[in-house]
């Protein structure tokens, strides 16, 4: 080990006693996802998060560190998460005419979607064998985290693994919602919008914003009313299927 990379292994290691090494760790990652999603001109595969969280995985690897000690100092944004999902209230209500005039649609759509999104990720995984551990999880894998991980625990669910299944949720529907809607030939950037906010919650959410601003603002109605009607009907539905 040379000078230079003994001098980093003993920052690390002066850092790893205090929260602000993860909290560094962590915005670090994603100032790096952006620049990187700014460089390749805002493609969906090059998702700011989706690079943050593998280069926070790699950080994590290289200096052996546990995910308990790295949630300390990262508790600070997990907290920001709730503020974060209501300051969406205010493009909510800037939309909230296109969203009136074809409430019924928008109702019917949510409705499916929720549905669709649960059962499609139960029947795959009980196809493919996975422990139930694995499997309670994706009931609340497309709602938005801070909800999600909230119902996890009321549930007796990992809120650890449904934060990865969302944030995978998140990533996979920023990455694919944009070419898979355009090949599909839907124009109208609301109802777009409003499909990526019900399927792809948060992550998906801020792919909205970038493509139009009505798709983020319907986004945000999505993954709003999403959160409720499954903060609602879902405890009961898992508590009588399991």
């Amino acid at each position: 080990m040379d000078l230079r990379s003994l001098e980093l292994h003993e920052l690390w290691v002066y850092l790893q006693g205090t929260p602000l090494a993860s909290l560094i760790l962590t915005l670090a990652a994603y100032q790096a996802g952006v620049w990187i999603y700014e460089r390749s001109g805002r493609m969906p595969i090059a998702n700011p998060v989706g690079i943050a969280v593998l280069l926070v995985v790699l950080g994590l690897s290289a200096f052996d560190v546990r995910y308990s000690e790295y949630f300390e100092g990262a508790q600070f944004i997990h907290f920001l998460l709730g503020t974060a999902t209501v300051g969406l209230a205010i493009p909510i209500a800037q939309a909230w005419h296109l969203f009136r005039a074809q409430w019924l649609a928008y109702g019917v759509a949510l409705v499916a979607g929720g549905a669709v999104s649960i059962s499609s990720a139960l029947l795959l995984a009980h196809a493919t064998g996975l422990p139930s551990a694995f499997i309670d999880p994706l009931w609340i894998k497309s709602i938005t985290a801070p909800i999600g991980m909230g119902l996890a625990e009321g549930l007796g669910i990992s809120p650890s693994l449904t934060a990865v299944y969302a944030v995978c949720t998140g990533v996979l529907g920023a990455v694919i919602a944009t070419p898979l809607l355009n090949a599909m030939g839907l124009r109208d950037w609301s109802a777009r919008g409003f499909g990526v906010g019900v399927a792809a919650h948060g992550i998906g959410t801020s792919r909205a914003f970038v493509v139009h601003p009505n798709a983020g603002a319907l986004a945000s109605l999505g993954m709003g009313a999403h959160g409720i009607l499954g903060a609602l009907l879902i405890p009961p539905l898992a508590t009588l299927i399991r």
